[in-house]
């Protein structure tokens, strides 16, 4: 095992936290402003980039519509696995795990406190929906891309720092052994 530094802890937990706040957030302020899904549409950039608000009861695109609590304990799973990883095994010991784990982190917590049902219906405190909220929409002519939102955002990105990372630090080949002539 590898001796962590100190500072990833509080790296990876400001992260880790700072994200899953931006994302409950903003997914609180939007559904107050719009209000629950089949409302309007706010467009920041019509007809191209708006706010619009969506439930999803499955994961990417809406796959496994209705197993939230399936996703809720593979998302519980995946949380622990990061922290065993990062600082039981050591990999905090690179900036750039710590970096793209406590970015995935913060998502996972964004989607699990939705999955949980710990949000209500603005104005109706005593519904609990189990389902993520998503409010970015993207449009280009007839092509609508899923609605998702900002804990999307981070696990997309701590996945692309992830694989950069992968690529970049393969270890390099070991050169040749030279034969010694006239052995």
């Amino acid at each position: 095992m590898k001796v962590v530094p100190g500072n990833r802890y509080v790296t990876f937990l400001a992260i880790a936290a700072a994200g899953c706040a931006a994302d409950l957030a903003s997914k609180a302020w939007v559904f107050a402003l719009l209000g629950s899904p089949g409302g309007r549409t706010l467009w920041i950039w019509r007809p191209f980039f708006g706010l619009q608000t969506s439930l999803n009861q499955g994961a990417l695109f809406g796959m496994g519509q209705g197993m939230v609590w399936l996703f809720a304990l593979l998302s519980l799973a995946a949380a622990v696995g990061i922290l065993y990883w990062l600082f039981v095994v050591g990999a905090a010991v690179d900036w750039r795990l710590t970096l793209a784990l406590g970015a995935i982190m913060a998502g996972i917590l964004g989607n699990l406190y939705d999955r949980l049902g710990l949000w209500s219906v603005p104005g109706r405190p005593d519904q609990r929906v189990y389902a993520v909220r998503d409010w970015i929409l993207f449009k280009y002519q007839n092509w609508t891309w899923p609605n998702f939102n900002l804990a999307d955002s981070f696990l997309v990105c701590g996945a692309a720092i992830l694989m950069w990372h992968a690529f970049r630090s393969q270890p390099k080949a070991d050169a040749p052994a030279r034969s010694v002539e006239g052995a």
